[in-house]
């Protein structure tokens, strides 16, 4: 097996666990998909063919919650505001920066991010407004280089109250919105090239197939703890990253660089004690 073929072939996985999960959750796809595949692809390869595809998939999560789209789009209309500034900032980053460093950074961001959700950090902001074209900024700055917002949208979003189905639809807005200006800077920039655009066949098929798979299983499983377990999946994948790329840029020239694994699975095996002990005592909770 050839080299491409191999890549090919994780590529398709990948995309598939990552569908299940969007499907279960509403976001997803680019968290799961882009930590592992940047071990084998570039961004600038990556990003182009994630970004089409999550316009048709971000249309779709917002469709399925059309009916909150009343309640949420004038709250989270300063986010989308401040999505352009962001994604054009971005998309001279990917089309600039080294692509080791660029995985770097990207992995540096995520690892935090990740570990505030799977916290449950909460507290609510009262300038929704002002914040929210700043976060926007933020967001639209990490998604056009990374293709990945779910992570610091759900933790907006669910510090801010959203209900289940206005959280989905929230989502969908802000999602539609940064994927589609992304598009349109890829474009503009040049990033769309053959390269690009061949991954796209092999992870269309994945996205069918896992999406009703994710809707079908988050109907049987509590959805808080299918989320835990994605988040704990990542935090582990972008630990694991992060210590191949401390050899690879040669900041770290031994075997410590995989210390950040151990310190990562520590962290992560102290949090999610916490959690199900939590389940564990709502569960025996009277009434």
């Amino acid at each position: 097996m050839t080299m491409i073929e191999s890549h090919t072939i994780a590529l398709v996985v990948i995309t598939l666990v990552a569908a299940v999960v969007n499907g279960a959750l509403g976001y997803g796809f680019s968290s799961i998909t882009v930590p592992i595949a940047l071990l084998f692809l570039a961004n600038r390869v990556l990003n182009p063919a994630l970004v089409l595809i999550e316009v048709v998939l971000n249309a779709y999560v917002l469709w399925n919650n059309r009916d909150a789209l009343a309640n949420v789009w004038r709250r989270v209309l300063p986010i989308v505001l401040g999505l352009a500034p962001g994604v054009a900032l971005g998309t001279a980053i990917v089309s600039q920066v080294n692509p080791g460093w660029l995985r770097f950074a990207t992995f540096l961001v995520l690892l935090p991010l990740i570990f505030l959700q799977a916290a449950g950090y909460r507290r609510p902001i009262r300038s929704e407004r002002a914040v929210g074209a700043l976060f926007g900024g933020g967001v639209g700055v990490l998604y056009s280089v990374t293709t990945i917002s779910g992570p610091p949208l759900a933790v907006m979003l669910n510090n801010q109250g959203f209900a289940k189905g206005d959280f989905r639809a929230a989502l969908g807005v802000v999602r539609l919105a940064e994927s589609t200006m992304t598009a349109v800077a890829y474009a503009y920039v040049g990033l769309f090239t053959a390269t690009s655009m061949a991954l796209i066949p092999w992870i269309v098929p994945s996205i069918l197939v896992g999406v009703p798979i994710g809707a079908f299983i988050i109907k049987r499983v509590r959805v808080e703890t299918f989320r835990r377990l994605c988040m704990s999946f990542d935090a582990y994948v972008v630990a694991f990253g992060l210590s191949r790329l401390l050899g690879e840029l040669r900041l770290v020239e031994s075997s410590a660089a995989y210390l950040v694994v151990v310190g990562v699975g520590v962290l992560d095996a102290w949090m999610l004690y916490r959690f199900f002990s939590r389940l564990a005592l709502e569960a025996a909770a009277p009434g």
